[in-house]
């Protein structure tokens, strides 16, 4: 179902909130009202990422201007006395370094989660705190280019003026946030994204700091939730944003723990009910109690407190549809592989963690058609997905699986899961369940409530279920079979 309507909208007045989705590519603002969940409005603007042989940078400048652009737009398109909002929260692209001078302006581009320049930063961090199970045990995650704290390593390597200069460490939800409020605040689920957090403990870990050289005074304060207020919008970012200054404004999350949040998934909602986003990334998640121990997850919190474990791919559907542009077929003209198998690994990926490997066709025959080898592609991306899901900590294994993301509109992506699953799988209604999750935060903020709770009650994670299937284990062991004897040596290129 999508999220349910008001019975009357002119009957009351309106209560809104705003929910922002600043992700890598663009920015989405949501105008949601709060008594009801409907969606009232959406606005966007785009990003520019620049970067080639593996980086990946924006200015976060630009991230700042696309917030107000995307708020104005929403604002005009709800047609919304600007005072009926009363509350903001940001959900942002996590792992991303910001690094802020003393006058608190950027000193450089920020690095991306998908830079991966990073990556002989994170396999050092690992060898220095005793290698892989010493790091599970101690924060649930194993350094990867993706996290900050190896991107600070990379920073304080190669570019030593600026890391010297560098007077405050944001992750990007962080900064904006702190450009709308002036306070200096993160969330448990993003902190948990830095290598420098711990989960259990619930703040900073000195030895990890230590190890990074990084002072815990550089970092934001870590609220107890994303749904806590951070402050409120000061005058300044009132008058930018065309919205009443002095309204709360949410400590907001990174992308994947307001997509949880979104979905209904915490304590006060759904626990150990796995979710698929198939974006530019992959992503497999749940909320759970439990606590991971596997390279092939990161030991994530959400942002209620609760545990969300994630695997992370870095090739997903911008991957397959390279595959399908280079054979120069719709994304939907796709068969089963057959014997093909098709690793699409286009950006080196972190799931398992390669990051300088490449794409790899194994298995063509004369007669393979152009549609097995897009197919194979679609497998090759669900396979390593699910790789991941196969070890998250869940007590409920047999519970169907959630399709997010820009791919779970296609039917080619939704089969290719259901068959290598044999789950059943549930299409939300509901779009934008980032920026919906930010403004359930926000909703949070503002009305003391708790947002997973407001999610369920709002039902923007219910939809279409789709009885499962038999699994095809045939081509699930034809793919795990290459990729395990391929890896790393035949997907690596470079020395």
């Amino acid at each position: 179902m999508p999220p349910r309507p008001a019975q009357d909208p002119a009957a009351a007045p309106v209560s809104a909130v705003i929910g922002v989705d600043s992700s890598t590519q663009s920015t989405k603002a949501a105008v949601v009202d709060i008594a009801t969940g409907r969606l009232l409005a959406v606005g966007r603007a785009p990003h520019t990422v620049t970067g080639r042989a593996g980086a990946r940078e924006s200015d976060p400048g630009q991230w700042w201007d696309a917030l107000c652009a995307a708020v104005a737009a929403a604002l005009a398109e709800a047609d919304l006395d600007p005072a009926a909002v009363t509350g903001i929260a940001v959900a942002g692209q996590q792992h991303g370094l910001v690094v802020l001078g003393a006058d608190g302006t950027p000193l450089r581009p920020a690095l991306l989660w998908n830079d991966t320049r990073s990556a002989p930063q994170a396999a050092a961090l690992t060898r220095a705190l005793g290698g892989t199970d010493a790091w599970l045990e101690r924060t649930g995650s194993v350094p990867v280019a993706s996290m900050t704290a190896a991107k600070w390593m990379w920073l304080r390597e190669n570019e030593p003026d600026t890391a010297a200069a560098t007077a405050a460490v944001r992750l990007p939800h962080d900064h904006l946030t702190e450009r709308l409020t002036g306070t200096a605040v993160t969330d448990p689920g993003d902190a948990s994204g830095t290598c420098w957090y711990d989960p259990v403990a619930g703040a900073y870990d000195p030895v990890l700091l230590d190890l990074t050289g990084m002072r815990a005074a550089l970092l934001p304060e870590v609220a107890p939730t994303g749904a806590a207020p951070a402050g409120r919008l000061t005058p300044e970012a009132a008058r930018a944003l065309g919205l009443p200054p002095g309204i709360p404004v949410a400590a907001g999350t990174g992308d994947n723990m307001a997509a949880a949040v979104g979905l209904g998934l915490g304590a006060e909602g759904l626990l150990d009910h796995p979710v698929i986003s198939l974006g530019t990334s992959g992503t497999v998640f749940a909320a759970t109690r439990n606590r991971p121990h596997s390279p092939l997850l990161a030991g994530f919190a959400a942002t209620d407190g609760t545990r969300l474990p994630l695997g992370c791919t870095l090739n997903c559907t911008l991957a397959v549809d390279k595959v399908a542009a280079l054979l120069g077929l719709d994304r939907e003209d796709a068969a089963p592989g057959g014997e093909t198998v098709l690793l699409p690994f286009l950006d080196g990926e972190r799931t398992p963690d390669l990051p300088d490997a490449s794409g790899l066709l194994h298995g063509l025959r004369h007669d393979t058609t152009r549609q097995q080898i897009l197919g194979a592609a679609y497998e090759g991306a669900v396979v390593t997905l699910l790789r991941a899901l196969d070890v998250l900590p869940l007590d409920a294994p047999d519970a169907p699986l959630r399709l997010i993301g820009g791919g779970a509109r296609g039917t080619m992506w939704v089969e290719t899961v259901r068959r290598l699953s044999g789950r059943a799988v549930v299409l939300p209604a509901a779009g934008e369940l980032v920026a919906l999750g930010a403004a359930a935060l926000a909703a949070g903020a503002a009305t003391g409530r708790d947002p997973v709770a407001l999610a369920v009650e709002w039902g923007t994670g219910e939809g279409r279920e789709l009885p499962a299937v038999p699994r095809d284990t045939a081509t699930w062991d034809r793919v795990t079979s290459v990729l395990d004897r391929a890896a790393p040596a035949l997907l690596t290129t470079r020395p």
